[in-house]
């Protein structure tokens, strides 16, 4: 298609924009084959792209040059047959008499214009140039970085999923949907210290908490880039952040800080991830051992300032066990927390 077009476009218009083309992708695959170490083939291909550029113009030289070599007369094409046909005359008239003969009207046919191939060559090259710098500005545009926040990815939650039991005892939950919402934001990445970085995977479950009977709504949300990892949890119990805080006294926890979130007591707590083998070979069916994961570092923030049970935590790791600063988190959380309320009052 792309061709055909290209065959309709006039002669002068046609091989410039072909040699121009040809010179720039030339140029540039043979660049990336002996400069940046591609191989012989891109440097095979940038040779054709020249050589045909290269019989372009030779093909441009040989019209231009047919243009200024003037075409014969039809008068000088015709001077031999009318030296024959006058001594052919001179005979007849000898033999007859001379007859008037009636003048043929002149017609004069209006020279035709000819296009000015140099004027469509120059519209050629500037039509090329206007097209490159149309794609050289489109990533530099104001809004085109919009284009990366759509590329991050989505939440996914299964609406078939029923919700248990647990959530329609407790109207006021959110659910992972609503979790997962808030907490994908566009400016996650910049937050986590790694602004270049988008989201690879995002989703949302509505789960309840451990050893409940299922009666204690937790709904959970995971963000994933390629440096950190983002888990945000609402647990929907009585138990407060002040008791949590009591019961890290009895425990091992590392890095404990007591601080306010938005006017809500906060606690910031560190522990280790839980990894688990499982084994699908036929070695027996059993999986492997529970292993000590990468170190995790979690937020905890009441969910109303008279901390009256229930919290929300934020939860960040990385596989390599590098932890963001702590004013990550914290910048999370108070960039999240009135996202999960908006979230939360337009589901119901």
């Amino acid at each position: 298609m792309l061709g055909y077009l290209v065959r309709l476009l006039p002669f002068w218009i046609r091989e410039p924009l072909l040699i121009l083309v040809g010179t720039v992708f030339g140029v540039r695959i043979l660049y990336m084959a002996l400069v940046d170490g591609e191989g012989w083939v891109p440097a095979v291909i940038g040779a054709v792209f020249l050589l045909g550029a290269a019989l372009r113009v030779r093909v441009v030289v040989r019209a231009l040059c047919a243009r200024r070599r003037p075409a014969p007369s039809a008068g000088d094409a015709g001077d031999v047959g009318d030296a024959n046909e006058a001594g052919v005359a001179k005979d007849a008239e000898a033999a007859a008499p001379a007859a008037p003969r009636p003048a043929a009207p002149v017609v004069r046919r209006p020279a035709e214009k000819e296009p000015n191939a140099w004027g469509q060559a120059a519209l050629a090259v500037g039509l090329c140039a206007v097209i490159g710098a149309a794609f050289w500005f489109q990533d530099r545009l104001p809004g085109s970085g919009d284009d990366t926040a759509s590329r991050a990815a989505t939440c996914r939650h299964d609406e078939d999923e029923k919700l248990p039991s647990a959530y329609r005892a407790t109207p006021e939950a959110v659910t992972g949907e609503d979790l997962c919402r808030a907490l994908n934001l566009p400016g996650l990445p910049e937050l986590l210290g790694t602004p270049t970085e988008t989201a690879t995977y995002a989703s949302g479950t509505d789960n309840t908490a451990p050893l409940t009977d299922r009666k204690v709504a937790q709904p959970e949300a995971r963000v994933e880039f390629d440096t950190y990892t983002v888990e945000l949890s609402a647990t929907y119990n009585k138990l407060t952040v002040d008791q949590y805080r009591d019961l890290t006294a009895y425990g091992d926890e590392m890095y404990v800080k007591e601080l306010t979130v938005l006017g809500r007591p906060a606690l910031f707590t560190s522990d280790h991830m839980m990894k688990i083998q499982i084994d699908l070979g036929s070695g027996g069916g059993s999986g492997g051992p529970v292993e000590q994961g990468p170190l995790a570092r979690t937020l905890t923030v009441a969910f109303d300032a008279e901390d009256r049970g229930g919290s929300y935590d934020f939860t960040v790791w990385s596989e390599s066990g590098a932890l963001p600063d702590d004013n990550a988190l914290l910048g999370i959380a108070e960039a999240v927390l009135p996202r999960i309320t908006q979230g939360a009052r337009d589901r119901g």
